[in-house]
């Protein structure tokens, strides 16, 4: 029963490989409509497996695990399709490499060989180093996509490319681009908190890293500049809530400055961040647990002062201030409710008590 199930799932991929194939060779011979044949091509690759092709491709057993860990592409099935059977991707890498100056043609590369780049020995290096280029720069497009629409349907992609023994197959001067890569994406994949010191612990060393620091330093200012050009505010709340796993990394001094001054521009109204009021608070809160008041150093730039600064910066802005008052009013408001509500709770255990000593 096993046997047919596999003979079922390769004549299906060996099928959509031809699809796959015959699209490319389309947009190679039709310079006009090149870009809309890439674009859908790549849409396709990205799509969810619908639950009738489920059926041919998947067993029952691994249809229900693709179900609870995550949704499941034909870019997954084809990736691993490439590594089972090289041979049967080489077409298409032939026409990619012809296609190379398009652009959705790196996203279309980096979703179906990521795994054969890493499996497979190249012998050129030369070729080695462009097709790793080509998986840096895909998968950078690709993961930004994932952010505009706050979604991780290219996680997979992003587990495999953050395994230490696959990253070193690939050239020391791709690798070092794909650990830049990977450390601004790294907060938004959500991996356990543990992978943030195995990944720093495996940096490649820099040529300027005595001007720039240490990995951890390389990393935070990595992180520093993703968060900076983010417009989404779940994806920004979220960066900024798991910057809290940087609490107790060794930086240098202009790496720890940097990253205070990134989070306090999330402070305060109006530009050049435009920060709502949600995504203020959770730079607040991050602020002082990164930099509490521990010294004396601290007391004259740590929480308090930076609060006390941030007052007099709010009134450059008065079409904030009904806002904040109302905001003020409301906090206030919940807080006495609180308070009154836990002394009548209080009030009534006490009372509650002698009748229990009598009972």
């Amino acid at each position: 029963m096993e046997q047919p199930q596999a003979d079922r799932r390769a004549t299906y991929l060996a099928a959509l490989t031809l699809e796959i194939q015959k699209k490319l060779q389309k947009a190679l011979n039709m310079p006009v409509q090149r870009p809309r044949l890439l674009e859908v091509l790549f849409a396709d690759v990205a799509l969810e497996v619908k639950d009738e092709a489920r059926e041919i491709i998947l067993n029952k057993e691994e249809d229900e695990i693709t179900k609870t860990e995550q949704s499941l592409c034909f870019y997954d099935l084809l990736a691993d399709y490439y590594v089972q059977a090289p041979q049967a991707g080489n077409s298409i890498v032939d026409l990619i490499v012809q296609l190379w100056s398009q652009y959705f043609v790196s996203h279309i590369f980096a979703l179906l060989f990521h795994k054969w780049l890493f499996e497979v020995s190249v012998e050129n290096t030369e070729v080695l180093l462009r097709y790793a280029s080509a998986l840096v720069q895909g998968s950078s497009n690709i993961f930004w996509i994932d952010i505009q629409t706050n979604r991780r349907r290219f996680l997979s992609l992003f587990r495999v490319a953050i395994v230490p023994h696959e990253r070193n197959k690939i050239a020391v001067q791709a690798r070092r681009d794909l650990y830049l890569l990977l450390s601004r994406f790294l907060f938004f994949y959500n991996l356990d908190d543990d992978m943030l010191e195995t990944f720093i612990k495996h940096f490649p060393a820099f040529p300027n890293a005595f001007l720039i620091g240490g990995p951890a330093d390389v990393f935070v200012i990595e992180v520093t500049d993703q968060l900076q050009k983010l417009k989404v505010e779940p994806v920004v709340l979220h960066y900024i809530s798991r910057m809290s796993t940087l609490q107790g990394l060794e930086l240098r001094m202009t790496t720890s400055t940097r990253l205070k001054a990134c989070l306090y521009s999330f402070t305060s109204p109006g530009g050049p961040m435009y920060p709502t009021r949600a995504v203020r608070h959770a730079a607040w809160e991050t602020l002082d647990l990164l930099f509490p008041v521990t010294n004396l150093v601290f007391i004259i730039v740590g929480r308090y002062p930076r609060h006390v600064i941030s007052l007099f910066f709010r009134l450059l802005y008065p079409w904030c201030w009904p806002s904040s008052c109302w905001n003020f009013i409301k906090t206030c408001i919940r807080a006495f409710f609180c308070y009154f509500i836990n002394k009548i709770i209080a009030s009534w255990e006490k009372m509650r008590r002698p009748n229990t000593k009598s009972s």
